[in-house]
């Protein structure tokens, strides 16, 4: 076999603006180091106190502790950014066991860290967004998942609400599309996280999602990370209002 030839997508991202929910863990840090490599200012959230509290180097960020259950954190967080031109609703969780989202309160936790987080930080950050003057125009990218299109038994909160993802995502475009705002999603498939970690290695559980997944393996937040620039980019001016499925064609096998 011969050399490999590259192919490599550059984007330049110089003096934009961007704020990644969650970006202090898995998909949200590739996509939060993605955009600071294409020379972004970008300013992440997490759950812990500070930057420093991680194991991992965050310092090249701007950091804010936030609960994103927290309406008025929520708010804090979207006052205290300056300007913004992408805005990358990432941040979420779910309850699979102890406690399940069986239980009513934890299946209303769970959207409400899914779903309801996004929607009232997209809220919060428009002022800022209208007043981007971002090439291609400013962006609120959601996270989805392929959660979104399946029954998942295990965690019905979750799909629910990721489910709402892909509607709200709908209905931002649409509303703000006149204010220049393009409102797109990214649903990941089989992706090697925090949060699909104890997965791995049960082959009940991974076997059925790989065997399923065409390309037989599991995806990494940087197989991820390409799409959130493109979306983001001038390059997708004309894309609006869709969900994109970064699955390793898991959504048509």
């Amino acid at each position: 076999m011969g050399d490999v030839i590259s192919n490599s997508v550059r984007f330049d991202f110089s003096g934009a603006r961007v704020l990644v929910t969650g970006g202090s863990n898995g998909i949200g840090l590739a996509v939060a180091r993605a955009f600071a490599e294409a020379g972004a200012r970008v300013h992440v959230t997490g759950t812990r106190g500070a930057a420093r509290d991680y194991p991992h180097d965050l310092s090249g960020f701007e950091y804010s502790s936030l609960d994103v259950r927290d309406a008025d954190a929520i708010a804090r967080v979207a006052g205290a950014c300056p300007a913004l031109d992408v805005l990358v609703n990432n941040a979420g969780a779910n309850f699979a066991f102890r406690p399940s989202e069986w239980e009513p309160d934890v299946f209303e936790d769970s959207v409400r860290v899914n779903l309801l987080s996004a929607f009232r930080m997209a809220v919060a950050c428009r002022p800022l967004l209208v007043e981007s003057r971002l090439e291609g125009g400013p962006s609120v990218l959601n996270v989805a998942s392929m959660s979104a299109f399946k029954a998942v038994p295990i965690v019905p909160g979750y799909g629910a609400a990721k489910a709402g993802i892909v509607q709200l995502t709908l209905n931002l475009a649409a509303a703000w599309a006149k204010q220049g705002i393009r409102v797109n999603a990214v649903a990941p498939g089989l992706i090697e996280s925090n949060m699909t970690r104890a997965m791995k290695g049960i082959e009940a559980l991974e076997k059925p999602e790989l065997e399923r997944t065409l390309l037989r393996r599991w995806g990494t937040p940087g197989d991820v990370a390409p799409t959130f620039l493109y979306l983001a980019s001038a390059a997708a001016r004309f894309v609006t209002g869709q969900t994109w499925r970064v699955d390793g064609g898991y959504s048509v096998a």
